[in-house]
């Protein structure tokens, strides 16, 4: 109740209160955030995507296998799209590498090796809190974005 009672100096800073937790907030180290991303990928995530360790014994949990499921309605219906992705020392402040291991023709993917463009929406803006599942959620849902949707894919089965 003092401090209420003393009257505000003109030099005093005021914060609000989102900034004060983000001083407070607690950053989360890499191997416990990619350990909680391997479990919700393990019980199944989202059905239209999956993702998990390519090696289980991989203790640096780097390489990492995905799929997505092509959408209904798209040119990439009834596909199912293979994915390497490799988070590295950096990662979660730095976005990961994402490839396509099947030949896929979206706007957002290097067509000589299937590789996701680093100039593309989610890793160009890449926010600590985004994940493996929002990268995968992202492209499926680049898949169905007027650019993309009824663009002619490559035949089934060819990889990079």
């Amino acid at each position: 109740w003092l401090l209420r009672a003393l009257p505000r100096s003109p030099c005093t800073t005021t914060r609000t209160r989102t900034e004060e937790f983000q001083e407070m907030a607690v950053v989360v180290p890499r191997n416990f955030r990619l350990l909680d991303e391997l479990e919700k990928g393990q019980k199944g995530g989202a059905g239209d995507v999956s993702w998990g360790l390519t090696h289980g014994d991989d203790i640096t949990l780097s390489e990492w296998q995905s799929t997505i499921f092509g959408p209904m309605g798209t040119s990439f219906d009834n596909r199912i799209y293979s994915l390497s992705i490799l988070c590295g020392p950096g990662y979660p402040d730095a976005p990961p590498e994402v490839r396509f291991n099947t030949q896929i023709n979206m706007s957002c993917v290097e067509p000589s090796n299937g590789k996701l463009k680093t100039s593309w929406g989610m890793l160009a803006k890449w926010r600590r809190d985004y994940t493996i599942e929002n990268i995968l959620q992202q492209l499926r849902q680049e898949m169905t974005a007027t650019a993309n949707r009824k663009l002619p894919q490559p035949a089934e089965g060819l990889n990079y």
